[in-house]
């Protein structure tokens, strides 16, 4: 008898044991799984039964909450949608999220474990947390300064605090309200429909989601290949450079826009934007220079996150002679997006330090206690400071006496590099308008913005666009912004890695 009541028990504790176990299961390990699954309606319903966490810009809010009435109560609202809509992205109910409201999600709808105020005491009650606020590094001036310089053409804007990575404006034209998309039914069906199918494609983040050639901008790059090889040593020293120039092991030549190219010194040709002496500096230097020059800029980065992804730049790695000289020029298959021709601009301006660009400052949670902080981090040195310094010259000289003079402020030194970028079929179609730059007050040893503007313009007649008309009063408008606002955070100036 008492060895049958011994079994029974010990079958009891198994079956105990068993339950326990698969509890266990089902509640932590696979939890995720669960909550995962598009047909559990409970983790919908409770995601929306409350508003979600704020995206800040400075001290203020640029999004909400408002009630639906629902069984999914509270749906996500912006304010001045179209400005933001490349930081923040869309929440939507019905379409799920993307850009800060994707990589954030886990913090802005309380369901990240960094809000845990006990280690897993979440996945233990399934009580859900009280969401954190995510404050960016975005500059609210900056930011509407590039919005209204691009006024709803086709274009994008990038702009950074060279010393830290900060990104201070991202801009996208056109925009669209992501407050449209952010509930459910037909209305929201038919928005969806409609900014898909628009041509203009509002919902493409060009600042970090398009890739352009950057035609004459690129030169900067080129310039920094050539001085990193000690193929040039004198800027203002006459080059052989013949106009026409003929690429190398063909029969097609290579012309410029305006004369007294040939044999231009360094400065000159930059000054102008020569293609010729620039596309045989590049041949002269090789494509293996050429290659970790790129990516020292950070071109061929494919793991790029700001934390929402960065599309890859693109410079080739396997090219003939000629195919080098024409990207050298930011032809060929050369393609960047703004934010990568901005991290070209801040490095130069930094002294040859090239900062990882982020967009989220910080995480608060519900009570305002700091969650988590970005810290400044190098990415790469992409040129020497003796490299830099003669960059800087280039560029400076473009905005006094080049094809920049468009972007000077009074008070700043302004550095800067035009560029119109040919594309389409037989290179007919209307050129993008380019424009990298970087400023600093008179006196100050660094840049504190870098910007790039891109404007494609379709509407512009070919002839009346180009980096210095069309895009460099745009940046000026962005640099001009930012020298005229305090420095953010102050105290926590970051004062750069050491190194020459």
């Amino acid at each position: 008898m008492t060895r049958c009541i011994r079994r029974c028990a010990a079958l009891i504790l198994l079956l105990a044991l068993a339950l326990l176990v698969n509890a266990v299961r089902v509640m932590v390990v696979e939890s995720g799984s669960y909550a995962a699954d598009p047909a559990n309606g409970r983790i919908a319903i409770a995601r929306y039964a409350h508003p979600r966490g704020a995206i800040l810009v400075g001290s203020g809010s640029v999004t909400g909450a408002r009630g639906t009435g629902g069984r999914l109560a509270y749906a996500r609202t912006y304010r001045d949608g179209p400005l933001y809509a490349p930081v923040t992205g869309f929440a939507s109910q019905t379409y799920g999220t993307s850009l800060l409201e994707g990589t954030e999600d886990g913090l802005l709808s309380g369901t990240s474990p960094q809000l845990d105020s006990v280690p897993l005491w979440h996945e233990i009650t399934r009580d859900r947390q009280r969401p954190g606020d995510v404050h960016t590094t975005i500059d609210a001036a900056a930011q509407k300064a590039a919005y209204a310089g691009l006024a709803g053409r086709r274009g994008a804007v990038a702009a950074l605090d060279p010393a830290t990575g900060r990104i201070l404006a991202l801009v996208s034209s056109p925009s669209y309200d992501p407050g449209l998309l952010s509930g459910t039914g037909e209305e929201v069906a038919a928005q969806w429909k409609r900014l898909g199918d628009d041509p203009a494609q509002p919902m493409l983040n060009r600042a970090i989601r398009q890739t352009y050639p950057p035609g004459s901008a690129f030169k900067v790059v080129t310039a920094a290949a050539a001085l990193e090889a000690g193929a040039v040593t004198d800027l203002t020293a006459p080059t052989d450079s013949p106009d026409p120039y003929r690429l190398p092991g063909t029969t097609w030549s290579l012309t410029n826009e305006g004369r007294g190219c040939a044999d231009a010194s360094v400065l000159d040709a930059f000054r102008v934007s020569c293609n010729t002496v620039f596309a045989k500096l590049g041949a002269d230097v090789g494509l293996g220079a050429m290659v970790r020059q790129a990516q020292a800029f950070g071109f061929n980065d494919t793991g790029l996150r700001i934390p929402p992804g960065v599309a890859k730049s693109n410079f080739d790695t396997a090219m003939s002679p000629d195919q080098v000289a024409l990207s050298s020029i930011g032809q060929f298959d050369t393609t960047a997006t703004p934010l990568q021709m901005a991290m070209v601009a801040a490095a130069v301006g930094d002294g040859g330090e090239l900062m990882r660009p982020y967009l989220v400052d910080r995480v608060t949670n519900h009570s305002g206690a700091v969650v988590s902080r970005t810290e400044p981090e190098r990415l790469h040195r992409a040129v020497s400071r003796w490299t830099a310094s003669r960059l800087q010259q280039l560029m400076e000289a473009v905005v006094t006496d080049g094809t920049g003079t468009n972007a000077s402020i009074p008070g700043a030194v302004v550095g800067g590099k035009t560029g119109t970028a040919q594309h389409g079929v037989g290179n007919k179609g209307t050129p993008y308008a380019w424009f990298i730059s970087y400023a600093r007050p008179q006196g100050a040893s660094r840049a504190a913005v870098a910007v790039a503007v891109v404007v494609e313009d379709a509407e512009a007649a070919r002839a009346d666009i180009s980096g210095g008309g069309s895009a460099a009063p745009i940046a000026r408008a962005v640099m001009q912004a930012v020298l005229a606002a305090p420095p953010p955070y102050a105290g926590r100036a970051f004062s750069g890695p050491a190194g020459s």
